[in-house]
């Protein structure tokens, strides 16, 4: 396949297509030969849908021939996570659990697009059920960066970032609970779009934590998720997208910037100017802390997860990777009134956020608080602050990650607006302005040509010795839900019980000043 044309987005093929100068069958083999060429160094499939996908390309061209064109979409390939159902074909979600399962249904968001004229070429790894960590225990190796091999791609949508950003697919579907899609889009330097919650039905997608999974897109420009976004949403409509920005009022949340890397400020701030320059309004935005956000936010999601997951964690825990034990097993800890507690905060978190809308259009923050990390120096525990992305997956507002800039060692960095709910119109609008003034959206990376075998560093038990308190409040849970681990496995769950412990302990104090 020509470097030019996987360069492309969904928006310059869907041209392309039209003008007849790309057939769906030529742009189907060229996508196949590229996939061929350069997945085995990264990672991104978990299976190809080669003659499916050529099938489908003949029937879409056989169709644009008699002119029933059913859109922008028709005749795109695109590529669908593997936590997301299809007929007839395995969903493994990344675990162990579902390697041979096959699902009955096909989910509804594949259904919308395939609609549309968009071609399947195949399911993209995620980590285990959408956890937020990768997984060297597994028989499908983690996903690795385009940009650079040794770094992760983020997670969890790590297969379909990966995807787009080396040229592999124009198009990705992705899910994201606290950030499963932005947090990628920032690591591989394209752009991801987290709907409002609901806004997309989760028919037929396996759940992480129900209250905050949504289904959303990946793909190159702001331009081709707004055609993404129409295709998948009820009563999306045409964004307007347009390149002057006068009279929009954009907050820039500094609180989130708290603990970012100097190069994720100094790239926040050049956007920032950027953005006045087109004829925005930028002024600072006050809202809580991260903090704030990821307490609620962890327990909810510790809680969901847990439930989602209880029977097979009971039944076998040894079947699934360490990293979703590691990750997914302290939601054992969390007691209902502390749900209820999180729950609350999370309303008046929310209603907070949107009375910021009052005075803003639009709020901005950095994807994530730092380029990919590398494989060798992740850990279990992973980062001890939340991601910024995690104040609009509490409260359910839409938000698009887009790239504004790259750090030193040549990693992209990511930049997030987030809107009012149900208003993906201006997100889109600003985004598009912005990559229009500032392309760093177009710089690709090399063609990877050797592997890399660089790995996360094997979990290893702290030195300290374990708190009396905290072992014999987590071996009553154990009890309680009849859970039977190893001495590693329950050593890993004292570790992941501080922070859940003292999330709760922070919800019943915000709950007594509340109450006062």
């Amino acid at each position: 396949m020509s470097g030019a044309l996987a360069d492309l987005g969904v928006a310059a093929l869907s041209r392309m297509i039209a003008a007849r100068k790309v057939s769906p069958r030529e742009l189907i083999d060229a996508y196949l030969d590229r996939i061929a060429l350069l997945d085995p160094l990264i990672g991104a499939f978990m299976e190809v849908t080669a003659e499916r996908a050529r099938a489908a390309a003949k029937t879409a061209e056989d169709e644009l021939a008699a002119g029933r064109r059913r859109g922008p979409l028709h005749g795109i390939p695109f590529v669908v996570k593997d936590i997301i159902d299809i007929a007839g074909m395995r969903t493994t979600c990344g675990s162990r659990l579902l390697a041979d399962h096959v699902a009955a249904r096909t989910a509804d968001c594949v259904e919308r697009l395939s609609a549309a004229g968009a071609i399947l070429l195949g399911k993209t790894a995620t980590y285990e059920f959408a956890t937020g960590g990768p997984s060297f225990d597994l028989p499908w190796p983690p996903t690795r960066n385009p940009w650079k091999l040794d770094h992760g791609s983020g997670g969890s949508s790590s297969g379909s970032a990966a995807a787009v950003a080396a040229g592999l697919a124009p198009l990705a579907l992705g899910s994201d609970t606290g950030g499963s899609i932005r947090v990628p889009a920032s690591y591989c330097g394209i752009t991801g779009l987290k709907p409002s919650f609901g806004r997309v039905s989760t028919r037929g997608v396996w759940p992480l934590a129900e209250s905050f999974d949504t289904v959303g897109l990946l793909c190159r420009t702001a331009e081709d998720a707004a055609i993404g976004f129409e295709a998948l949403a009820d009563n999306a409509g045409t964004p307007m997208l347009s390149e002057d920005l006068r009279g929009v009022r954009i907050g820039m949340i500094r609180t989130h910037l708290d603990g970012a890397r100097p190069e994720i400020a100094a790239a926040i701030e050049e956007a920032m100017r950027a953005m006045r320059a087109l004829g925005a309004v930028v002024e600072d935005a006050s809202l809580p802390g991260l903090d704030a956000y990821g307490a609620s936010a962890r327990l909810i999601t510790a809680a969901e997860a847990f439930a989602a997951y209880r029977r097979a964690l009971v039944e076998n825990p040894a079947i699934f990777g360490e990293m979703f034990r590691y990750r997914v097993l302290p939601g054992v800890l969390v007691q209902g009134s502390d749900y209820v507690l999180a729950q609350g905060d999370r309303r008046r978190l929310r209603e907070m956020t949107i009375a910021a809308f009052d005075r803003f259009d639009a709020l901005v923050s950095p994807s994530t608080l730092s380029p990919a990390p590398a494989f060798s120096t992740m850990s279990y525990g992973g980062r001890l602050s939340p991601f910024p992305t995690i104040a609009f997956s509490l409260t359910g507002l839409p938000a698009i990650s887009i790239c504004n800039g790259f750090a030193a060692n040549g990693l992209p960095l990511g930049m997030q607006i987030a809107g009012r709910p149900l208003d993906e119109a201006t997100i889109l609008r600003i985004a598009y302005a912005y990559q229009r003034a500032a392309p760093w959206h177009e710089c690709r990376p090399a063609a990877p040509s050797s592997p890399s075998t660089t790995r996360m560093p094997d979990w290893k038990p702290a030195d300290e010795p374990n708190d009396p308190t905290v072992e014999k409040r987590v071996d009553a849970c154990l009890d309680l839900h009849g859970l039977r681990l190893t001495d590693s496995q329950r050593q890993q769950l004292i570790e992941g019980a501080a922070t859940i412990f003292a999330m709760a302990a922070r919800m019943r104090e915000a709950g007594r000043h509340s109450s006062a």
